[in-house]
Formats: structure tokens, sequence, C-alpha cells
């Protein structure tokens, strides 16, 4: 254990470059647009900009205990940080839409390393007393990350240009390499391991690794571009996930000496419960941080800028709520009372949301729902962590908290490409279902174009351009209309979708008095 200034540098350097790898996943997205036009590119082909850093970093997460074990931790850490500092100058350098895919994907590669490995190196640096805490700094990153990123990014691209939201990522890097180098140790039983032999690495389970949880990644990022299952693209993938999740079941249940020993799940029904729990902790978090922005800016007017600093003070308050909770986990309070709590404080916040969203909603009426969302989501984060590795031990505790990482960020994907379907689906079809109060027989209808094409001839237009302003101008409204309760109908569905997985904390076991978590190998 580091002690004194030693160990706050660690926990500085840990938490900056955790926040760097989640910021990352969202940043890029208000700077889509700019690099479309720089870079020549169309909307599907821009879109493997976000597609390829997510479908790296899922794949890298399960691998990362394994990883750290061959190499040593603190050279994979190490090594993992360079080459994320590495590509995102690189990314800024990128020429074409091809290049910055690809370098986009190799700083996936390293982001997934400093993901999972700083959990384990904060673990480390503080006593067993102490290990809330070090688990609530974490969950500060985890939490503020995905959030915070829309802000920043919004703010680089209205005031520089876009490879600066890769640039920012490299004085941080250097700092965090050289950091590391001087001040992290690996634990005794990393410093004393042997090496697997290369014919010994579970190369099968690696491979079928890659094909199901990529495949899966790329099918949920790239599914409503291409129209889901309408596209023979999207079911070769489909299948080549099924074939690749199926085949890596089977391989990690039966091999030696597994890259992802799933048998871990069968230890534990703290850690199987918790692991659906952070696909729905997944799943919430960053559904409800895509589907907001897009109402702000698409119904609202709002700039990315805006919209972010909307995000932040709920962000911050879930941050700063970390060290409360943690000290509340260690004065005894259990988390099968305090996860169902963040869940409802959660359906309040899209409760409220979906009453507050209207065409004239200004920033005021947002500040408060998203404080409660900050809460929420700080009440069910730590629980479900602690909750999951409780009583599980070394290369357990590594396995376990590679599992529960990839599947927070699998249900993080779910949760954008099932509500991003939704939204775009629902609107077509309230639309329809409004069209019937909306006809040329209608009285206040007539009187409504009417009134719109005076005030276009009033403004100089003939009187057929008038009449045609007046039917896009109404289709303007009914269009609002229609998204205004769409959104109001996502925010909805989300709140009821965490009420009904609440049964699901009746299978929490209580932890016994004497029983520890030991996350000194949680790569």
């Amino acid at each position: 254990m580091e002690t004194g200034f030693t160990k706050w540098i660690i926990v500085v350097t840990v938490v900056l470059c955790c926040l760097l790898e989640l910021i990352d996943t969202s940043i890029v997205n208000v700077a889509l647009t700019q690099m479309m036009g720089n870079l020549s590119a169309t909307q599907q082909e821009v879109s493997w900009v976000v597609a390829s850093y997510g479908i790296a970093n899922v794949i890298v997460i399960p691998m990362t205990g394994f990883l750290a074990e061959q190499f040593g931790r603190r050279n994979y850490y190490f090594v993992s940080v360079v080459i994320f500092t590495l590509a995102s100058i690189a990314c800024g350098q990128s020429t074409n839409i091809w290049e910055l895919v690809a370098f986009r994907f190799i700083q996936g590669i390293g982001g997934g390393a400093l993901m999972a490995t700083s959990q384990a190196i904060l673990i480390d640096t503080f006593p067993p007393k102490q290990l809330p805490l070090g688990q609530a700094l974490f969950g500060m990153g985890v939490i503020i990350g995905p959030t915070i990123g829309p802000t920043l990014g919004g703010y680089i691209v209205d005031n520089y240009d876009w490879p600066w939201i890769f640039y920012v990522n490299v004085p941080v890097g250097i700092l965090a390499s050289i950091f590391t180098i001087l001040f992290i140790r690996d634990p005794e039983r990393i410093r004393n391991a042997i090496p697997r032999p290369l014919r010994e690495i579970d190369w099968a389970g690696i491979f079928l690794l890659i094909l199901g949880v990529g495949s899966l990644q790329l099918v949920l990022e790239q599914g409503e571009t291409e129209d889901w299952f309408e596209s023979l693209y999207i079911n070769i993938f489909t299948a080549l996930a099924a074939i690749g999740i199926l085949g890596f079941i089977w391989r990690e249940l039966t091999a030696k000496q597994p890259i992802v020993d799933l048998r871990v799940l069968g230890k534990s029904r703290n850690l199987a419960v918790g692991a659906f729990l952070s696909f729905i902790l997944g799943f919430g978090l960053f559904a409800s941080v895509f589907v907001f922005p897009i109402f702000t800016q698409r119904i609202l007017g709002f700039t990315a800028a805006q919209t972010g600093l909307l995000l932040l003070p709920g962000a911050l308050a879930s941050g700063f709520m970390m060290p409360l909770i943690g000290r509340m986990l260690q004065a005894g309070v259990p988390q099968k009372y305090m996860i169902p709590t963040g869940f409802t404080i959660f359906f309040f916040f899209t409760f409220w949301m979906s009453k507050v969203i209207s065409p004239t909603a200004g920033e005021s009426d947002f500040f408060w729902p998203l404080m409660v969302r900050g809460v929420g989501l700080g009440l069910i984060f730590l629980p479900i962590t602690t909750m999951s590795l409780a009583g599980l031990q070394g290369k357990d505790a590594g396995q376990a908290a590679g599992l529960t990482g990839m599947i927070r960020q699998l249900g993080g994907s779910f949760g954008v490409a099932i509500v991003g379907t939704i939204l775009e689906r629902s609107i077509q079809s309230n639309r329809v279902n409004m069209l019937p109060n909306i006809s040329l027989y209608n009285p206040e209808t007539v009187q409504r174009i009417q009134a719109f094409t005076q005030n276009f001839i009033s403004r100089g237009f003939s009187a057929e351009q008038a009449r045609q302003q007046a039917y896009a101008a109404l289709e303007g409204i009914l269009m609002k209309q229609v998204s205004i309760i769409t959104y109001g109908q996502i925010f909805s569905m989300l709140g009821f979708f965490f009420l009904a997985c609440l049964p699901l904390v009746l299978l929490i076991k209580r932890a016994r008095g004497g029983e520890k978590i030991d996350l000194n190998a949680a790569h």
C-alpha cells in the first residue's frame, strides 16, 4: 500500500486516465459534422469513427486480467497509456476518414486497458478499510466521463478545430506515462507470476472473443445506419456474433487456462446478479446521455456546449457523492437497500423529464431533474461494483472486474442502439397517428394555413410561394409536436425499464460479516 504524496499522485494519474478513456467515447459525437466536411466523408463513413473505438474497447476489457498477468500490470498500463497517447496524436493528424477510423481503433485498444486496469491500481493504493474510497474515486470517472464528453467536445469544436478533441489527451498521457514508471508498482502476486508459454495461451478463446463481441458491438453501432435486419451486412455480422459468443462461452467453460474464466460466475451469485445490474447501469447511463443532447439540440436549438453544460452539474453531483456512498458502505449500509433506492430515484428522474419536456422548456427546467439523475446513478454504481466482487480473491476478482466492465460497456451500446431505433421509428409512428387531426376539411387547419399564407404574403412572397411556405410551417409545427411526444415516451420507457429490473435485487445475497472484497487482481 502507498501512503502520503505517492498515494495521491497515483490516484490523480489513474482517475485522469479513466476520465480520458470515457470522455473519448462521447467527445467525438459533437464533432462528426465538422469531420465530414474536412475529410470529405459521408454520414455512414464518419459513424465508423465512433464504432471502431467502441469495438476495440469491448474486445480488450475482458482480456486485461490475462494481459496484465502475462506482461506485468505496470508494464501493460504504461504501454496502454503510450498507445492511447500516440494514437490520439495520429487521430488529429489524419488526412482521410479511414486513417482516422484505423487510429481510433488503436486508441480504443489502449483506452480499454486504461479503464479496466485503473480500478486495480486504485485498489492496490488503498488499505482494505479504505477500499470503498478507492472504488468511489474510480466511480467518479465512470459516471462523469461520458457526461462531460459532449461538454468538452462542444467547447473545442465551437472555439478550435476537430483535431484538438484528440490533442487534449496528449499532456495528460505524457504525465501519466511518467508517473506510471515512477510511482506504480506491481503487487507481489503479479511480480512473482510466471508468464504462460505462447503455446499455452488460449488463442482459440481470444479469436472467438474478438469474433463474437467485436461483431456484436459492430451490429449495435451500425445497425440503425444500415436499417438493421433489412441489411445483408448486418445479418452476416449478427450470425458471426452468435457463432462467436456461443463458441467463446463453450471454449472458456472447458479450457484449462481460459483467457476469460467464465466459471467465476458460478462461484458467486452476487457476481451473476451484479453482471446483469451492470448491464442495466450501462444501458441507463449511456442511453440517457445519448437521448438528452439530441432533444435539446434538434428541438430546442441549444448548442453542443450549452447541452454539455446542462449535463455537467448532475455528473459532478454523482461524482461527489461517491466518497459519501463509500463511507456508507464502510459503515455497513447494505448494497441490497442502496441499489433499489438508486433505481427508484432514476425512475423519478425519467418521470420528471417526461413531464418537463416541451417546446418552451429552458435550461432551468432541466437542472433539478438532471441533479436527481446524478444522485440515482451514484447510488447504483458503487454498490453494484462492491457487491459483485465481494468474497472473490486473486485471479477470480480480476476476471470478475473485467467481465462486469465489458458487460457495462455492452449495456451502454445496447442502450444507445435500442433507444436510437425506437426514437426514429416512434417519431414516424406518432406522425402517422397525428395526421388525421390535420385535414383540409378541418376548419382549424384551414384557418391556420390561411393565417400562415397571409403572413408570408405580407413578407413579399407570391400567393403560390406563400401557400407552399404555409404548408412547410404547418409540417414543422407537426414534427415538433411529434418529437415532444416521442422524447417524453422515451424517458418514460427508460424509467419503467429500471423499475421492471428491481425484482433482481431480491436475488442479492447478504455478505457475511467477514467477507472482504479482494481487488488486488482486478485488472
